[in-house]
């Protein structure tokens, strides 16, 4: 048995990692690369394998940096079965379809730019149709149920606490007459998450492969959240500023929706308009609403009470682009909702270029941007930035709150490994910047002396 690392390694984006066992090739995960364009464009053209060799793929949960280039796999030759949950399946397809259309638009976009400088085109990495075909390949299972997916691999989902249908991915493997388990975190939740159930506990697991974005790093208490937008949020709007928030369509939108709906009925903040604008961000919560199994208890009772927790007289979701560009024309206080939240793709682009150079603009992140990103670039403080391939000055006032993250930190990370029960022979660490997957690895040497800590480099290959 053995587990190539092909991404996500050593940083946070593209994750992809091929197992071996029983002569069977089973890909886990098939994220895109995000970062400095060109060379991710380039990344993301290019497998490390033969896609078409591959017996199946199995998807953790659908942001795009984990299912990102299914589209593309298929294109090249890979016929198989795509398992996740049916939260994730339904995720996924809206997911890649508006990655599909964003890669469209901006290719068309930078081709204009380049056609001035007598440079040619550039081409999306897959059409709408592609990521309509890829979704065809997927197969939905629910969390605890087992399903036989390689000659002696089963495969079994656990909770996650991540985003709507973000999993834990468990490999009862049999070879050789040996049986042994994997178990790839995905990636971990914080718990006592405002609408998601906490990560599950996994028993039996003899090896790990773990995430560590912040496997150096601490965040705001998670109870903390509401309080600190209230805290951002009301000072700006007593100043009549615009608020613009970055936000992943998935799991960060709902999760600011739901605080200033919950920070609105409670009388503590005006009722400014609102704006969701963002065509994934406007399908991903009618998903949501679709999947109350995925909910912890008091959002499903919330849901049951007749009550919307994504929706108020002051919010309106945008689908148009004619709608977006309408609100260019906003000279009120109010708060823009948008996604990409590393501002990588997607409307917050536009915002941010109207907008970025206004004092009178707060730019307030509320969750993780990986290196080399656009957000990545304001967060560090940078007094000019580049906003589709032209410079502009930086003069927003620039906040973040990390209470939001979905990712566990340092001592949540440890205290879900603590939770797990099994020998844990070989510990893999990945998904994270070189900085904090090391330092992780550290930590887990001390925490589990018993178990072999590896910080794979990629491309290398693990045998279990």
């Amino acid at each position: 048995m053995k587990l190539h690392f092909f991404g996500a390694t050593r940083t946070t984006t593209g994750s992809k990692y091929l197992l071996e066992a029983n002569g069977s090739k089973i890909l886990i995960e098939c994220g895109l690369y995000q970062g400095k364009r060109f060379e991710s464009i380039e990344k993301n053209r290019n497998f490390d394998f033969d896609p078409a060799q591959l017996d199946c793929v199995v998807l953790s949960h659908a942001h795009i940096d984990h299912c990102g280039n299914l589209p593309l796999l298929c294109l090249k030759g890979f016929e198989g079965n795509i398992y996740s949950t049916f939260a994730t399946r339904d995720l996924a397809s809206i997911m890649l379809e508006d990655s599909a259309r964003i890669q469209r638009a901006d290719a068309a976009f930078v081709s204009k730019q380049r056609a001035k400088e007598g440079l040619p085109p550039v081409e999306p990495l897959y059409t709408p149709e592609d990521a309509e075909k890829s979704a065809r390949q997927f197969i939905s299972m629910n969390y605890y149920r087992p399903m036989l997916i390689a000659p002696g691999v089963t495969l079994t989902f656990y909770d996650a606490g991540h985003i709507l249908g973000a999993a834990q991915v468990c490999l009862d493997i049999v070879e050789n007459g040996k049986k042994q388990r994997y178990l790839f975190s995905g990636d971990i939740g914080r718990g006592e998450d405002d609408i998601l159930r906490d990560p599950d506990s996994v028993e039996n697991v003899d090896f790990l492969h773990i995430e560590s974005t912040y496997g150096d790093r601490l965040h705001s208490p998670r109870k903390d959240a509401t309080e600190d937008v209230y805290n951002h949020v009301s000072a700006a709007l007593e100043k009549n500023a615009l608020v613009l928030i970055p936000s992943f369509s998935m799991g960060r939108t709902q999760d600011i929706v739901y605080a200033l709906h919950q920070l609105t009925l409670e009388n503590r903040l005006p009722k400014v308009p609102i704006f969701v604008d963002s065509p994934l961000s406007v399908n991903s919560t009618e998903v949501y609403r679709l999947h109350p199994e995925c909910f912890n208890e008091e959002i499903y009772e919330f849901l049951q009470s007749g009550t919307n927790p994504f929706g108020m007289d002051n919010l309106t979701y945008i689908r148009e682009v004619s709608h977006s560009m309408k609100l260019n024309e906003v000279n009120e206080p109010a708060i823009i909702i948008s996604a990409s939240g590393m501002c990588e793709a997607g409307r917050i682009r536009h915002h941010l270029k109207n907008h970025i150079g206004d004092p009178n603009t707060l730019v307030l992140f509320i969750g993780y941007c990986a290196a080399n990103t656009l957000g990545d670039y304001i967060l560090a403080g940078n007094k000019q930035v580049n906003i589709f391939g032209k410079p502009y000055p930086v003069r927003a006032r620039i906040a973040q709150i990390d209470s939001f993250s979905g990712h566990a930190d340092r001592n949540e990370l440890l205290h879900y490994v603590g939770n797990l029960k099994g020998s844990l022979k070989k510990i893999m660490v990945s998904h994270g910047e070189e900085n904090q997957s090391l330092a992780f690895g550290e930590h887990l040497k001390k925490f589990r002396p018993e178990s072999e800590v590896i910080v794979p480099e990629m491309g290398q290959c693990v045998e279990l």
